[in-house]
């Protein structure tokens, strides 16, 4: 009845459309279920079905309206063809999880905290005084405030154990994020067309900026509990690379940790191949029931360079992140930021360290461990429940995702498509892979909006698996 009343809604505001102006704004959601004598869902069901159909647009906090036809010439951009000729490598195209949902639909597939899990009321004075001080008038040097780099300095020296030599503010760079900071690190450590070693499946944005750096992506296969160190030496060996790019603590997408007795292993592996390990350490504020251990903490010689994002933990807003790395590999990196971006914005750094040196900011982790848990539990029973066919083989002890492993022979793309005309938006798992994907998988991340959706969102994943 529900789908019946859906289609006669859509059908009404078809014929409305046809006499109505372009940009024309549509009766909202609370006119049309009186007019309709119909439920919420049937009527949003019915304008998702317009939008698709590409009739319709929504503007977030606006309301939704008629979508303008273009009849204008298209443009022709034939010329450029000849001008820029074949790229050195096929760039991906930016991934399903950076996607913006519309607001009626179950968003499990953002790589994003939402905002009920950041520290607004600490983010939101922070700007303020950043924006009373120096900052908003300075530029800040080359390699960040210093200040900052002795925060990051510290953070990382305080892991590190007796007999090693923790890092020096010198050894920072701050960047305006983490992702930036991936580009140069592969730009400047890794040569064009030489191999660079990543874990499988991986970061998709690792990916991206590995092959805007024209490096040759060499897979590893990693699982719950991280690389085999006998694979690892393997490939450093067949390949001759010279990097390895990881993520030790809670990885995208996996959620995986490694075992301590895992970083000296991998350590050994990399010394004894005069190598680099570039350890993203992007979920260090996320640990839910273990704590995030570096592996650069056991490292002085310059083997590992650490990466250390804010922008996930403090706001999005605030795109800060540092690279620690010691000598001539730091001085190259620095180099690379200074022709990208010359340096970080003041106002930014300020307001990070700000954040970051409150005393709410500890009460603030505390927290955010127990909402994540929460957060976490309730998808995975969800999912459990309501799609057990797919299957949950680790549930991650600190991050923002669940992996999830699907039938063999599941056509993820269709299934995905099929899920957000109910409602649901998910990301297919291919786009963690750097080459062809070990199975059929999807990425739910329990850290968005609307937690109290996941038994629903769960049912429709359900059901699209049959």
């Amino acid at each position: 009845m529900d789908d019946d009343s859906s289609t006669r809604i859509a059908t009404g505001l078809r014929t409305w459309m046809r006499t109505a102006a372009p940009g024309a704004q549509l009766p909202s959601t609370r006119e049309l279920v009186a007019q309709h004598q119909a439920s919420p869902v049937t009527v949003q069901r019915a304008l998702r079905t317009l939008t698709g159909e590409g009739l319709i647009e929504s503007r977030p906090g606006v309301g939704t309206f008629v979508r303008a036809v273009r009849t204008a010439r298209p443009a022709d951009y034939g010329w450029q063809t000849a001008a820029l000729r074949s790229p050195p490598t096929r760039i991906q195209s930016m991934p399903s999880a950076m996607r913006t949902a519309p607001n009626d639909v179950i968003a499990l597939h953002a790589g994003y905290p939402d905002r009920e899990l950041l520290p607004e009321r600490l983010v939101r004075s922070a700007l303020t005084r950043a924006a009373r001080g120096d900052a908003a008038l300075g530029r800040s040097p080359a390699a960040g405030l210093p200040e900052l780099q002795s925060w990051f300095a510290h953070e990382l020296g305080s892991a590190t154990p007796v007999g090693v030599t923790p890092p020096t503010p010198s050894d920072v760079v701050v960047l305006p994020g983490s992702q930036s900071g991936l580009s140069s690190i592969f730009r400047a450590l890794v040569a064009a067309g030489q191999p660079l070693l990543v874990e499988s499946p991986t970061y998709w944005g690792a990916i991206l900026a590995a092959q805007q750096a024209g490096v040759r992506i060499v897979p590893v296969p990693s699982g719950p509990f991280g690389p085999d160190p006998d694979e690892l030496a393997r490939a450093f060996g067949e390949t001759g690379a010279r990097v390895l790019y990881a993520q030790p603590n809670y990885a995208n997408p996996t959620g995986a940790q490694w075992p301590t007795t895992l970083h000296a292993q991998v350590l050994d592996v990399v010394r004894a191949h005069g190598a680099f390990l570039v350890e993203d350490d992007w979920a260090h504020d996320f640990g839910i029931t273990t704590t995030a251990t570096p592996v650069a903490a056991h490292d002085d010689s310059g083997h590992v360079i650490y990466l250390r994002s804010l922008t996930k933990s403090v706001s999005p807003a605030i795109r800060v992140a540092a690279v620690i790395a010691r000598g001539p590999a730091r001085d190259r990196i620095l180099a690379d930021r200074g022709a990208e971006s010359m340096y970080v914005s003041s106002m930014l750094q300020v307001a990070a360290l700000d954040v970051v040196t409150q005393p709410g900011w500890r009460t603030h982790q505390r927290s955010l461990r127990e909402q994540l848990r929460s957060r976490r539990d309730l998808l995975v029973n969800a999912v459990r429940e309501h799609a057990p066919r797919a299957g949950i083989e680790h549930v991650p002890s600190g991050g923002l995702n669940l992996w999830v492993r699907l039938p063999d022979g599941t056509d993820v793309g269709r299934l995905a498509q099929d899920c957000e005309r109910a409602g649901l938006v998910i990301a297919p798992g291919g786009e963690w892979f750097p080459a062809e994907p070990a199975g059929p998988f999807v990425r739910l991340n329990y850290a968005g909006p609307n937690p109290s959706a996941f038994p629903s969102g769960a049912r429709i994943l359900g059901q699209a698996l049959g």
